[in-house]
């Protein structure tokens, strides 16, 4: 536990004392009183239940492994959050669920950040850097099925017992891409909700919901979707794996880089809250995400490009690398075209003995994927949103509209 006794002067600690931060009124370095009080570490996440959920779990770990530290949670909406009208391809990168709080943590408001890794850009900003990737749980999609839904008066259990036309909700270009070369009859579409927002002629806007928003769309009786395709690691998180009826995995589905893990970002030169973090990292999870992390980076690549990635890593303690640990490491890579007729995978298994490794095994698949025709398929995937994008900009109004103050489809919109 720490506890400051001394006055600090503004040339030993550019830190703002909690009191300062909260009340929002100290913008220097504080110079002019006694701090006594306990230093907190706060986690600071997204508002969303399934946020909230993970940081608190990443919470109780910290406490577990120091029961005299004192922690603390914030959360905060980000653009992702905000912005719901518009298609997560049309987004782009993933800055959108991070920036705010990376806003924060420079800033020192806040001291860990804790994310979904599969939500986290590649390259973090000047001043972050990971501080532990935590044990992978459920890195897998699953098939969730509409309540009741039966074809020929049996239980559809997976993707092959739906018949043809059946209506597949997903908001993953990833899934939709990959998931249209074993399942050319089925229809995949975004899972949205509508709202009607008073306007010169009514103009109604479709938007993204939560998990529950999207298995109340789903239920619907009157809805079109059979079945989506969700996380299930968000799924088990939430409490609601009961719902699953199988999970859909490699080869017929890659998962999304990252996927199923949790990840703590701080800031890049906080000694204090890396010593922390280097109790909750699950080496393993974390060499196989930075294999993975790696491969994307090569890539270019964002949470709305058809990359899949299959990795596996098997420990070898009879081989001395870092830190003693080393092991087998197998990553799968693919890239697959939007309308899922082309697709390109790669595959290299290396033994590997620190991240740095793991991270050069990544960079090599992502160059045997651009060799292998991947190029040309994310050229063709940048081109297709470009032209959604300028299509959503056409629905979205004139200028005139937007100043006057009438909003347009694809302007932030908060639930």
């Amino acid at each position: 536990m720490l506890t400051a006794t001394t006055t600090v002067s503004a040339s030993a600690s550019t830190l703002l004392c909690r009191r300062c931060r909260k009340k929002k009124k100290r913008k220097k370095p504080f110079t002019g009183h006694v701090r006594t009080e306990t230093v907190r570490i706060v986690l600071a996440s997204r508002a969303s239940q399934l946020a909230k959920i993970q940081t608190h779990i990443v919470l109780d770990a910290l406490k577990a492994a120091f029961p005299d530290r004192q922690f603390d949670t914030s959360f905060m909406s980000t653009q992702g959050d905000k912005d719901l009208s518009q298609a997560l391809y049309l987004l782009g990168g993933k800055s959108l669920w991070t920036k705010e709080l990376e806003i924060a943590l420079l800033a020192g408001e806040v001291d860990m950040l804790v994310h979904s890794l599969k939500d986290v850009p590649t390259a973090l900003p000047e001043g972050c850097a990971l501080g532990a990737i935590l044990e992978r749980e459920h890195g897998e999609d699953s098939l969730v099925v509409k309540k009741g839904y039966s074809v020929d008066g049996r239980v559809v259990r997976s993707l092959d017992d739906l018949p043809a036309g059946a209506v597949i909700g997903t908001s993953s270009v990833r899934r939709v891409a990959q998931l249209k070369r074993r399942y050319p009859d089925l229809v995949f579409k975004d899972v949205v909700r509508q709202t009607k927002k008073i306007m010169r002629n009514f103009l109604r806007r479709k938007k993204r919901g939560n998990l529950q928003t999207r298995l109340n769309k789903l239920d619907d009786p009157d809805g079109p979707y059979a079945a989506l395709i969700l996380a299930k690691a968000g799924l088990s998180r939430l409490g609601l794996g009961d719902r699953v009826a199988s999970d859909v995995v490699a080869p017929t589905l890659l998962h999304a880089v990252g996927q199923g893990a949790l990840a703590v970002e701080i800031r890049a030169e906080d000694a204090e809250a890396r010593r922390l973090c280097d109790a909750l990292t699950h080496w393993q999870t974390s060499w196989r995400c930075l294999a993975e992390r790696a491969c994307l980076r090569v890539l270019e690549g964002g949470c709305s490009v058809p990359v899949g990635v299959h990795s596996e890593l098997a420990h070898a303690p009879e081989r001395r690398g870092d830190a003693g640990r080393a092991g087998r490491l197998r990553l799968v890579g693919s890239i697959t075209a939007v309308d899922g007729r082309r697709h390109v995978e790669q595959e290299i298994v290396r033994e590997v003995s620190s991240p740095e490794q793991a991270e050069e095994l990544g960079t090599l698949v992502a160059k045997a994927l651009v060799e292998a025709g991947g190029r040309e398929i994310l050229q063709e995937v940048a081109k297709d949103r470009e032209r959604r994008a300028a299509v959503v900009g056409r629905a979205s109004g004139t200028e005139e509209q937007k100043n006057s103050g009438v909003a347009a489809v694809g302007e932030t919109a908060v639930i």
